[in-house]
């Protein structure tokens, strides 16, 4: 509901700034729902209005989660249907359960999806395959959303939050200035020219080029022991 999607952006710029947060693990209470979507009572009364505010709402909100700069991982432990979906799209990483149900089932109520669902997908997947998952409306499970991109990874439900913890693990010893310039450089060069984003890629390898963090990195490399990055 709404005051769920104001609380996801408050959180996300929250963390955003929090030095101690190195990766992000997105999931849901149970194994029933990773995120149930929309509250369908708010949205069949609204205006024309009501609804482009928020949709822009929601769109911030998950701009948020893309853009905190620090990686965010999607822990689909059951059903991302909607606006769940939209959430996981958000995130920069999805490992899902094999009891997963995905999908962007909008038109089924006559509407379409308002969170990043109809841009995010096809960055993702293609246009084909948004296509055709916008417009039928149908949800698809965990291995065909593996087989399509849409998704990195499958497992059996009671495997799944160690796969991402492990994951999650092999991230936060990496350097926390790269993770996010990295993301950015990827968010940021999908938006535009090949030439554009190469130019972006040269402008953050220069910049991670004078960090603490990358003498450190070099040092330990040489020294063969584990770096010791502090985000400097």
């Amino acid at each position: 509901d709404d005051a769920t999607v104001a609380e996801i952006e408050r959180v996300f710029l929250m963390l955003a700034s929090d030095d101690s947060a190195r990766v992000l693990i997105v999931t849901g209470a149970g194994e029933k729902a990773f995120v149930a979507g929309a509250d369908i009572s708010q949205l069949a009364g609204q205006t024309a209005e009501e609804a482009k505010q928020r949709a822009s709402t929601g769109q911030r909100a998950f701009d948020a989660i893309e853009g905190c700069g620090k990686p965010v991982i999607a822990q689909i432990n059951g059903f991302a249907l909607g606006g769940g979906c939209e959430l996981a799209l958000a995130c920069h990483l999805r490992y899902a359960s094999s009891r997963a149900k995905i999908g962007l089932p909008e038109v089924s109520l006559g509407i379409i999806p308002g969170y990043g669902g109809t841009q995010r997908l096809q960055r993702i997947v293609g246009r084909g395959r948004a296509f055709e998952l916008i417009l039928t409306g149908n949800h698809i499970g965990a291995q065909q959303a593996k087989e399509i991109g849409l998704v990195n990874d499958v497992c059996d439900p009671e495997e799944l939050e160690a796969m991402v913890l492990k994951v999650a693990g092999t991230m936060c010893k990496r350097g926390p200035l790269a993770l996010q310039h990295a993301i950015d450089a990827v968010i940021r060069g999908g938006d535009c020219t090949l030439a554009e984003g190469l130019a972006i890629e040269a402008d953050l390898f220069g910049v991670t080029s004078s960090t603490d963090d990358m003498r450190e990195g070099m040092q330990a490399f040489l020294d063969k022991r584990t770096p010791d990055f502090q985000g400097r």
